[in-house]
């Protein structure tokens, strides 16, 4: 596990990667430092320099770990890799599982798979043609399903009006 930064200490680390990332991608540099903060836990959970979460769907390639992460999702019947615990949550189904997550040699790395991410899966067409505009990206990408967290979309406009605001 990574150490937890505070906020400051995260802008002053992650900004200049998150702004090179930009210019070679075109995706706003608070969008990314945003997800960033978030799936990481300002760097505590970025494990294998994994800063965003990205999923590794066969687990076989050399270039994956097996996380413990949870899930909010409709069923009980989900499969993972490893069911550690399903949980009734309202009209939700909290599961805490090990599944397989990416991992990058280098936090610049992370940033730049990152933004192909958005690229490569067609469900983000519509938030990455707003790259620009960070909170229209970030509201895009929850409403394209990116996280399942009931919230998910809330802590990100939260988070991206404190990087607004600090940096």
């Amino acid at each position: 596990m990574g150490v937890k930064l505070t906020p400051q200490q995260f802008v002053a680390t992650y900004k200049p990667m998150a702004i090179a990332c930009m210019k070679k991608t075109g995706l706003h540099y608070h969008a990314t430092l945003t997800q960033a903060a978030l799936e990481s836990g300002w760097g505590q959970y970025a494990i294998g320099n994994n800063f965003f979460g990205i999923k590794d769907f066969d687990g076989v390639n050399g270039d994956e770990q097996l996380l413990t992460t949870t899930e909010y999702l409709d069923t009980p019947n989900a499969k993972f890799p490893q069911i550690i615990s399903i949980v009734k949550r309202g009209a939700k189904w909290l599961y805490t599982v090990k599944d397989w997550f990416k991992k990058y040699p280098t936090p610049e790395e992370s940033f730049i798979k990152h933004a192909q991410f958005f690229v490569e899966n067609g469900r983000y067409y519509k938030a990455w043609a707003h790259r620009s505009d960070a909170e229209v990206f970030l509201r895009e990408v929850a409403k394209a399903g990116y996280a399942t967290a009931p919230d998910y979309e809330n802590a990100l406009i939260s988070t991206l009006k404190w990087f607004q605001k600090n940096s």
